[in-house]
C-alpha cells in the first residue's frame, strides 16, 4: 500500500476541515481529483514568470511559454506510450469526443482540403452515410453517448449498442460488428460500475472489420498504466482533472495518419497552413485541432500532475487501489440492506463502487454522509441508460485514489450505518 499520510501532505486541501471541524474524507475522485501542490505551483509559476501566447512571437517569454507547453505534450505522450504529434490538447474528454464526432460530420465524401490525405477514390473514411453503423454500449457516460447520437442524426447513420449483464459486465456480442460498422466507441472503465472492459481483445475484432475504434479512458489512464498503442484503439480520450491535473485541459490521442486525414473541429488562428481570401488549408496534427490561444497553464499543470503520478509509479497506484477496493467491497457488503451495483468481485474492476441502501434515497444518504465530512457522488452519474439497464433510479458512488486508505473506507461504513440509524431503517428497508 502507498504511504497515504505522506501523499496527503502534498495536497493542500486535506489540511482543511469541513462541517464544523470534521476531517475531509474525499471519495469523489471519479468526478474530479484533488491537486497536489506541485500542480498548483506549476500553474502559478507559468503565469508569474512565463506568461505569453505559445507558438507566437519571437520574444523570450513566448519562447519559454512554447517550450513549457510543448514539454507538457511530450510528458503526456511518454505517459501513454504515444508520439508527441499524436497528442491534441482539448478542454476535457467531453470536448475530445465531440471533436471526433464533429470532425467526422464535417468530412464530406470528396473533401479535397485535407493535408497528407490518402483517401480511397477521394472518399474520406470519416464520412458517414445512411446505412453505416455506429456501435457503443449501455454503460457509456453521456460524453461517449450523446456525440454519437448527434453524429448519427446528422449523417443518417444508425446507432447500435452492446448491452450489459446483470452483474454489470459488458455483454459483448461480436456479431454486432459487421461490414456496416464504421465506428465503435467504448469506455475503458465504467464511471459507475468500475467494470474494466477488455479493450485490446475487442480492438482486434473491430479492426478486422475495418472500423474505427474510440476509447473513453477517463477512468483508466489516471489509475493504472495504459499504453494507447497496445490497446489497439485508433483514438483515446481522457481528462486532466481526473488525473490530479487542472480543470480545463483534456487529451485526445489519435493515430497520426488518421488525425491528418480529419477535418478540423474549430477553425481560426494557429491551425492553418495557408490562408487566402478564397480558401484555407490546415496544418498537420496536432496544431490543426488547437485553434486560437490554447489552455497553456493548464497543460503545464497537467505535465506536473503526470510527473507526480510517474514518481509514485502507476503499478504501485494500481496495486494500492486494488487492495483498497478489495477491502471496501468486503466491508460494504457486511452492511444489511446495502447492494453493490456492478461487479462484486475484483476481476477486471477499478476503484469505483456504486451501491444502494434499502429505505434511503441516494441523495438523502449523500447529504447525511456530507454531515460527517464524507464526500461521495449521488445520482445517475451522467449515465441514464446504464441506470435503466441496471434497474436503479440512482446510486451512491464512492471512488478512491492515491490519497485514500482503509480509514476512509471505515468512515464510509460508519457513516452509512449512522444514516440507517438516522432514518430508522432496518435491514429489510422498512421503518423500525
Amino acid at each position: 500500500m502507498l504511504n497515504v499520510e505522506k501523499i496527503k501532505s502534498d495536497f493542500p486541501i486535506f489540511s482543511r476541515t469541513i462541517r464544523d471541524g470534521k476531517r475531509l474524507v474525499y471519495l469523489d475522485s471519479g468526478a474530479t481529483s484533488q491537486k497536489p501542490r506541485s500542480v498548483l505551483d506549476a500553474e502559478r509559476d507559468f503565469y508569474e514568470k512565463h506568461n505569453a501566447a505559445v507558438h507566437r512571437g519571437a520574444h523570450q517569454l513566448a519562447e519559454e511559454a512554447t517550450d513549457l507547453y510543448e514539454g507538457a505534450r511530450d510528458k503526456v505522450a511518454r505517459f501513454i506510450g504515444a508520439e508527441s504529434d499524436e497528442v491534441v490538447f482539448t478542454k476535457n474528454a467531453t470536448e475530445s469526443l465531440n471533436l471526433l464526432a464533429y470532425s467526422w460530420s464535417n468530412s464530406s465524401l470528396t473533401n479535397k482540403n485535407l493535408a497528407n490525405s490518402n483517401l480511397t477514390n477521394g472518399n474520406s473514411i470519416f464520412a458517414l452515410k445512411p446505412g453505416d453503423e455506429i456501435l457503443i454500449s449501455e454503460m457509456e457516460h453521456h460524453a461517449n453517448l450523446i456525440p454519437w447520437q448527434e453524429l448519427a442524426a446528422r449523417t443518417g447513420a444508425t446507432l447500435k449498442w452492446f448491452g450489459i449483464t446483470p452483474e454489470g459486465r459488458l455483454n459483448f456480442d461480436p456479431s454486432l460488428i459487421t461490414a456496416k460498422t464504421k465506428i465503435v466507441a467504448l469506455t475503458h472503465q465504467s464511471n459507475v460500475l468500475g467494470t474494466i472492459n477488455p479493450i485490446a481483445d475487442i480492438a482486434k475484432i473491430v479492426k478486422s472489420h475495418g472500423a474505427l475504434f474510440v476509447v473513453d479512458a477517463c477512468q483508466s489512464i489516471p489509475h493504472f498504466a495504459v499504453n494507447v498503442k497496445e490497446l489497439g484503439a485508433d483514438f483515446v480520450a481522457f481528462s486532466g482533472h481526473k488525473a490530479l491535473g487542472p480543470t480545463g485541459v483534456g487529451v485526445l490521442w489519435g493515430r497520426r495518419e488518421l488525425l491528418n486525414e480529419m477535418s478540423p473541429f474549430l477553425t481560426g488562428g494557429s491551425m492553418i497552413e495557408t490562408v487566402t481570401m478564397e480558401r484555407s488549408t490546415y496544418a498537420s496534427a496536432p496544431q490543426r485541432f488547437e485553434a486560437g490561444v490554447p489552455n497553456m497553464a493548464q497543460a503545464v499543470g497537467l505535465g506536473a500532475a503526470i510527473d507526480y503520478l510517474s514518481d509514485i509509479g502507476m503499478a504501485k497506484i494500481a496495486e494500492h487501489e486494488h487492495e483498497l477496493t478489495k477491502y471496501a467491497l468486503t466491508e460494504l457488503q457486511k452492511i444489511p440492506g446495502l447492494a453493490i451495483v456492478g461487479p462484486r468481485d475484483l476481476e477486471n474492476r477499478g476503484a469505483v463502487l456504486s451501491f444502494t441502501v434499502e429505505g434511503i434515497h441516494p441523495h438523502d444518504l449523500g447529504q447525511v454522509l456530507d454531515e460527517y465530512g464524507i464526500a461521495v457522488r449521488t445520482g445517475y452519474h451522467c449515465a441514464w441508460p446504464l441506470m435503466r439497464a441496471m434497474n436503479v433510479v440512482a446510486t451512491t458512488r464512492a471512488s478512491f485514489y492515491i490519497y485514500n486508505d482503509t480509514s476512509d473506507v471505515d468512515e464510509l461504513v460508519s457513516g452509512i450505518t449512522r444514516a440507517q440509524e438516522f432514518f430508522k431503517v432496518s435491514s429489510s428497508g422498512v421503518l423500525r
